[in-house]
């Protein structure tokens, strides 16, 4: 048994939404594009797990966060797949892939064959048992990646209202829940071993600042330190955890946020790996020119650091789908994907975003003591990266901008100095003149340049002149033969 399909992705998420909606854009046919996801609802919008779906009052459910909803585009409902001819294989997992046959293997024994696939598998969490602890099929412990640990955590959240709740790991998944763990009432104590919460982007400066709001609303933070153990009650139940520096932590649930690690089984010894993730071009186009990978999978060259990285972030993720698609429909008319690294988050009333790098010397700007502040960072005497809490739409879209330039810093005591205007007065400027490095000869064409001498001008008209000329009579001489 099994179908035949143009285009097919496996894997259910954020990608999958914005892929098919590129791909309806660009005309699909119907019955051309198949979906298949172990989810058993149609894809959705995945930050709201750890937002608003964990409000204890209106809290977000589907369908109001199927995608596209994120980007303020229309909201693709089961509906809307059904109405474009686009197949939905839910609660299916593929169990096997084969690359050179072009097919895909189901568990419930259906072969799936396509023309082309967009690997769109995602990550996984980490486990406690990757790290020697033992307890995470606790009726207690939590993850949160997909739907169901959503749902999860939910109901052990509202079973142990006003009791101890013990987040495990300090940075996204781990701030975004320890907040609407404190908002629900639950007496919150956060444990990571890095010396400050978001150590893979915040700097100790940034990281104080969202430390101590979230102890001004009740959570409180051990660092570093680690989990060792739990204790257990007759039912199974975690009811302490147990602490490398020798503290026990009452515990009424535990939620895990350690990192995640990236679906890559199906094609492993099939299609080129790197960074953890599948290896991809700019077009998002792997090893085999019939199968492309985005998301959280793919390992791409990021143009504007000129090397391969694997981003996981919501935001790339809907991007490299978008562009996915464009290379795949119209090949001749797309280019590399060019991205911009952006990452947000909005807990209590905070909102950051970062684009860029975090790399190089970093300069603080604004008031920490108030409601707006960032960093600028500084690498090879150029801005590789802007930080911003509290901005407007307008200063958002200006780091953004000033960052993508990557402008030479020449003095560091202005740019301290100006802070957040150093970006707004980069963003507003006219284009600069284009520079192009023709094939690393250091040949300079400046677009905007004019000629230095004039004697180009009139070399240009003499030569113009004699071509012209040569064409006249060679055009006379082929008419006498």
């Amino acid at each position: 048994m099994g179908r035949a399909f143009v285009y097919v992705i496996v894997g259910g998420g954020v990608v999958a939404g914005y892929a098919a909606h590129e791909f309806v854009k660009r005309g699909v046919s119907h019955g051309e594009l198949c979906i298949i996801s172990e989810e058993s609802v149609a894809p959705y919008e995945r930050p709201a797990l750890s937002k608003g779906y964990l409000l204890p009052e209106d809290p977000a459910r589907l369908p109001s966060f199927h995608c596209c909803v994120g980007s303020n585009e229309e909201k693709l409902t089961p509906k809307w797949y059904k109405e474009h001819g686009i197949e939905l294989i839910l609660g299916t997992q593929v169990k096997s892939a084969d690359v050179r046959r072009n097919t895909l293997l189901t568990a419930t024994g259906e072969t799936i064959s396509y023309k082309i696939l967009i690997v769109a598998t995602g990550a996984r969490p980490l486990k406690l048992e990757e790290f020697g602890v033992s307890g995470s099929d606790a009726g207690n412990v939590c993850y949160l990646r997909d739907l169901a640990d959503a749902d999860r955590l939910v109901n052990v959240m509202q079973s142990c209202s006003g009791g101890n709740a013990v987040v495990i790991g300090g940075g996204y998944i781990g701030m975004e829940c320890a907040a609407s763990l404190v908002i629900n009432k639950l007496n919150t104590t956060m444990v990571f071993p890095e010396a400050h919460c978001m150590a893979r982007l915040f700097t100790p400066k940034i990281a104080s600042y969202y430390e101590e709001f979230y102890k001004s609303k009740g959570v409180k933070f051990i660092k570093g330190t680690a989990l060792t153990s739990f204790d257990f009650n007759t039912d199974g139940k975690v009811t302490a955890v147990n602490l490398r520096d020798g503290n026990k932590l009452p515990a009424d649930m535990v939620v895990v946020g350690i990192g995640i690690r990236p679906n890559t089984s199906l094609f492993e010894g099939q299609l080129t790996l790197e960074k953890n993730g599948i290896k991809v071009n700019g077009r998002m186009q792997s090893s085999n020119s019939s199968i492309y990978a985005v998301g959280d999978v793919a390992a791409f060259p990021v143009k504007i650091f000129g090397e391969t990285r694997r981003l996981e972030h919501v935001d790339c993720a809907r991007k490299s789908a978008r562009h996915a698609v464009a290379a795949i429909m119209e090949p001749e008319k797309t280019g590399e994907f060019d991205y911009l690294p952006f990452f947000y988050s909005r807990v209590f009333t905070l909102s950051w975003q970062f684009y860029g790098d975090n790399i190089g010397e970093v300069f603080h700007f604004g008031d920490f003591s108030g409601k707006t502040f960032g960093a600028y960072w500084i690498h090879n005497g150029h801005l590789v990266g802007s930080f911003l809490e509290g901005g407007t739409k307008e200063q958002y879209e200006a780091i953004a901008q000033a960052t993508r330039l990557k402008p030479a810093i020449e003095d560091l005591t202005e740019l301290k100095r100006q802070g957040l205007g150093f970006a707004l007065s980069v963003s507003r400027k006219p284009p600069q003149s284009q520079s192009i490095n023709v094939g690393g000869s250091g040949l300079d064409l400046d677009l905007n340049k004019k000629p230095i001498y004039a004697w180009h001008a009139t070399a240009g008209v003499i030569v113009a002149a004699s071509i012209a000329a040569f064409a006249y009579w060679y055009g006379r001489r082929r008419r006498r033969w």
